[in-house]
């Protein structure tokens, strides 16, 4: 933290970060999970964000440095996940939920850093017990090897 967000912190309010940048943070945090941040999961995200409607006309390096911006709040990733409770609706809390997920489980093995994740953004996201679950055994069907 700089010198002058130290003494502007508590009178200059944050702005709100957009559903936009929350959707991109919550898939950056799942590719980050080990701690980790590298080229190949942007471009993960950037396919994500290629195929969702949110994004439509939307210009990815726009919403991807706005959700940098988000991460750069907090002193640490799993800090950072706090920011997804800004989700304007239920709707894109459990969207950001199933992403996170399904970012999680396309690798072919959860590790124990994306599963602690994934618990922490179930708790912020306020995702009901039974949906996760839903949503978990629906992802274990599109990845399971055959």
């Amino acid at each position: 933290m700089g010198l002058l967000s130290r003494f502007t912190r508590n009178v200059t309010p944050q702005k709100k970060a957009s559903d936009d940048a929350l959707l991109v943070h919550g898939m950056m945090l799942m590719c980050g999970a080990d701690g980790m941040f590298d080229q190949e999961e942007v471009d993960t995200v950037q396919a994500y964000f290629s195929q969702l409607p949110e994004f439509e006309g939307k210009h990815f390096p726009e919403v991807y440095d706005a959700a940098v911006k988000i991460l750069r709040r907090y002193p640490s990733l799993p800090e950072s996940v706090k920011a997804l409770g800004e989700l304007s609706t239920q709707a894109l809390k459990n969207k950001a939920y199933l992403l996170a997920a399904d970012i999680a489980m396309s690798s072919g093995d959860v590790d124990e850093s994306e599963d602690k994740m994934l618990e922490a953004m179930q708790r912020v996201l306020e995702v009901p017990d039974d949906l996760a679950q839903k949503m978990l055994e629906v992802l274990s069907i599109k990845y399971v090897k055959s």
